[in-house]
C-alpha cells in the first residue's frame, strides 16, 4: 500500500546487541526490539540514531559499591558499514558535517530494517564538533542540544540525502523533535507563494506525518532548553515566536514540541497513558503497551523447548497460549539449566557462589531513587528471619554518572549485603548490559519490581522474565497493571494503582505487603508445591509473554499510528 515509502523511526539510543553499546537501558533496548519486530514482520521501516562512539559507559564497582565509569571502547567499522553520504547542520553559526554508518537488522523471515547511525567525528569538523556524537547522554545541556540537532535535523536531511522517501516519522521520545521543525520549514518553502499568513506555517501537514511516543512520567526525562541557549546554538530554524508557540513560552520543551507537531501520541502502557494525560492536559494521548522481542529475550533452553512444542512461536508469540501442551518437567528442566548458567556466570564475575536449590530473586534496572531497589531491605531483621538460608538476591544496574542518589543506592545495597551475609546471600553483577540481562531474566526464580507509583511508565524487564517462565512480583504500575492476575501470573505489592505516590506515602504498605507475601505465599509455594509453582510459570508464559511482545506492539502501531486515517488505539472505546 505504501509502495517505496518508509516509516522513519528516530531514537536517541538503540540496543541491538551488546557489541554495539549505543544504549543506556530500557528506552534503547525497546528501540532495538521495535526494529527487530519490524524486520520479522516485513514492515517498511528505517531507523535513525546517533553513533555514540564512546557508548554510555562501562561500570566498575568497588568493594563498597562505589560506581566508577569508564568509556566504552568499540570500533564501529567492526560491525557497521560506513556510507559516503554527508549532510550538514548549523550549530553555533558553524556548518557541522554529519556522516552516517549503516547496520542491517536481518530477520530469519527474510525481512530487514536498516539502522542509520549519525556521526560527526569526521574530517573537516572542529575537535569540539567531532565529539558531539561520542557520548550517549554525556555532557551538559549545550552538548545535549547539539546532539538533538544532529539527530532531528541531521537525521531528516540524511534520509533525504540517501533518497529514502518517508511516509511517517516516529519520534521515540522527544529527543528528535527538532525534525518536526525542519519539516515545518520544508512545507513552508513549498507554499511561499500563498499570501495567507496562516498557511505559511502548515502545522497540520507536519502533524499528519509525525507520531510521538512518550516514555516517562519522570520530569528529568523531558528535555527543556532555555531560549537564549537555543538561539545561540540552533539559531532560528523557525521564527522565535513560532517556536515558543509550539515548544513553550518559558523554554523549549522537547516533549511539548513533539506533542504539538504530532497527530498520534501514545504512552507505553494503559496506566502510563492515563498519567500522561494528567501531565499534559488537553492533549489526546493514546496508549500502546510496550512489548519485548520474543526471540531475543528467550534463553537457549526455552527456545529449544518452544521449538519442539510450539513451532513458529518466535514470529507468532500468540502461540504461547498453548503452553499447557509442554510437560511440567520440561519447563522445570529448562529453568534449572538457565539457573545453573546464571550461577556459573555470577561465580565467574563476582566470586560469589549461589545455590541452585534456593529461591532466587532478581532485580535489574537503572539505579535511580524512584525504582526503590532497596525496598526489600526496609526491615533487615525480618528479612533475615524469613530468608535465612532460603533466599538469595541478584542485583544489577547502572546509575547515571550524574545521579548521586542513584550511586548512593548501589552503595546501600552493598552495605545491606554485608549485613545479611550470614543469612541471605546478596550479589550485585557489575556492568549491566543486554547479555547480563538475558542471563538474569532466565536464571532467577522471581522477578522483583518496586517503583514509586506512577513513575514506572512500562517496565519491560518483567516481560522478558515472563518469556522464560519467571513470575513477576511487582508494584501495580506500568505494564504489570495489565499483566497481573494475583497468584496466577505472579503477585502484586501494595495497593491498587489509584492516585499518586511520588512522595512514597505508600512505602510502609508496600513494605509490609512485600514481606507478608514473600513469607506466607511465595516461599511456601516455591518450596512446598512444585506443581503449583510451575503452574504460575506456565501462566507467565501463556498469559504474559503471549501478549507483552513487540510483534503485538508493532501490529498496533501499524494499525493505529502508521496507516490509520483516524485516531484510535488501545483506548478506542474511551475506557482509557
Amino acid at each position: 500500500m505504501l509502495g517505496n515509502l518508509k516509516i522513519a523511526y528516530f531514537t536517541m539510543e538503540i540496543g541491538l546487541r551488546t557489541g554495539i553499546p549505543t544504549y543506556s537501558g530500557g528506552l534503547g533496548v525497546l528501540a532495538g526490539d521495535t526494529i527487530k519486530s519490524a524486520a520479522d514482520l516485513g514492515l517498511p521501516v528505517v531507523a535513525v540514531t546517533l553513533l555514540s562512539r564512546k557508548g554510555y559507559f562501562t561500570q566498575e564497582l568497588t568493594s563498597d559499591g562505589t560506581q566508577i565509569e569508564h568509556p566504552v571502547q568499540w570500533n564501529p567499522s567492526d560491525l557497521l558499514e560506513p556510507l559516503p553520504h554527508q549532510v550538514s547542520v548549523q550549530i553555533q553559526g558553524r556548518k557541522v558535517k554529519v556522516g552516517v554508518w549503516r547496520y542491517e537488522v536481518l530477520s530469519q523471515t527474510g525481512g530487514s530494517v536498516p539502522v542509520y547511525f549519525l556521526d560527526t567525528d569526521i574530517e573537516g569538523n572542529t575537535d569540539q564538533d567531532r565529539e558531539i556524537t561520542h557520548h550517549l547522554y554525556g555532557g551538559d545541556s549545550t552538548y545535549r542540544l547539539k546532539q538533538e540537532i544532529v539527530l532531528g535535523i541531521g537525521g531528516i536531511r540524511m534520509l533525504q540525502e540517501l533518497e529514502i522517501d518517508i511516509f511517517k516519522y516516529h519520534l521515540n521520545e522527544g529527543h528528535s523533535a527538532l525534525l518536526a521543525l525542519e519539516l515545518l520549514n520544508w512545507l513552508r518553502r513549498d507554499i511561499t507563494t500563498v499570501w495567507d499568513e496562516k498557511l505559511v506555517w502548515d502545522v497540520e501537514a507536519v502533524q499528519e506525518r509525525c507520531i510521538f511516543t512518550t516514555h516517562t512520567p519522570v520530569e528529568a526525562g523531558h528535555d527543556k532548553f532555555p531560549y537564549d541557549l537555543v538561539t545561540s546554538i540552533l539559531g532560528e530554524i523557525v521564527p522565535l515566536e513560532i517556536m515558543k508557540e509550539l515548544g513553550g513560552t518559558e523554554h523549549l520543551n522537547m516533549t511539548l514540541l513533539a506533542l504539538n507537531l504530532s497527530n498520534y501520541v501514545n504512552g507505553v502502557a494503559k496506566r502510563h497513558g492515563e498519567v500522561s494525560r494528567e501531565m499534559f492536559h488537553g492533549y489526546h494521548i493514546h496508549s500502546i503497551t510496550n512489548g519485548v522481542h520474543s526471540h531475543t529475550w528467550t534463553c537457549e533452553g526455552f527456545r529449544e523447548l518452544y521449538d519442539s512444542y510450539l513451532p513458529g512461536w518466535a514470529n507468532e508469540p500468540e502461540l504461547f497460549v498453548r503452553i499447557d501442551t509442554v510437560p511440567d518437567e520440561k519447563i522445570w528442566e529448562a529453568h534449572v539449566a538457565s539457573k545453573n548458567k546464571m550461577i556459573s556466570r555470577i561465580r565467574e564475575k563476582t566470586g560469589v557462589s549461589l545455590s541452585p536449590e534456593v529461591l532466587t530473586i532478581g532485580f535489574a534496572r537503572r539505579a535511580t531513587s524512584y525504582k526503590r531497589a532497596d525496598l526489600l531491605f526496609s526491615d533487615l531483621q525480618r528479612l533475615k528471619r524469613i530468608g535465612d538460608g532460603r533466599l538469595q538476591i541478584v542485583y544489577a544496574g547502572k546509575a547515571h554518572p550524574k545521579d548521586e542518589p542513584g550511586k548512593d543506592l548501589i552503595r546501600r545495597i552493598f552495605t545491606h549485603a554485608r549485613e545479611l551475609a550470614d543469612h541471605v546471600t546478596v550479589v550485585y553483577l557489575p556492568d549491566y548490559n543486554m547479555e547480563t540481562a538475558c542471563c538474569m531474566v532466565a536464571g532467577v526464580d522471581l522477578w522483583l519490581n518496586t517503583p514509586l507509583r506512577p513513575m514506572e511508565a512500562s517496565g519491560t524487564s518483567g516481560m522478558k522474565a515472563a518469556h522464560n517462565g519467571v513470575p513477576n512480583f511487582s508494584v501495580l504500575d506500568g505494564w504489570w497493571v495489565e499483566g497481573h492476575i494475583e497468584g496466577v501470573t505472579g503477585w502484586s505489592i501494595g495497593p491498587e494503582p489509584s492516585g499518586k505516590d511520588r512522595d512514597g506515602r505508600n512505602g510502609k504498605v508496600d513494605e509490609k505487603d512485600l514481606y507478608d507475601k514473600l513469607e506466607k505465599v511465595i516461599m511456601p509455594l516455591y518450596y512446598g508445591n512444585r506443581p503449583g509453582w510451575i503452574r504460575v510459570m506456565k501462566n507467565a508464559i501463556g498469559k504474559n509473554a503471549y501478549y507483552f511482545n513487540s510483534h503485538r506492539m508493532m501490529r498496533r502501531y501499524v494499525t493505529f499510528a502508521y496507516i490509520s486515517t483516524h485516531s484510535t488505539g488501545e483506548d478506542a472505546a474511551g475506557k482509557y
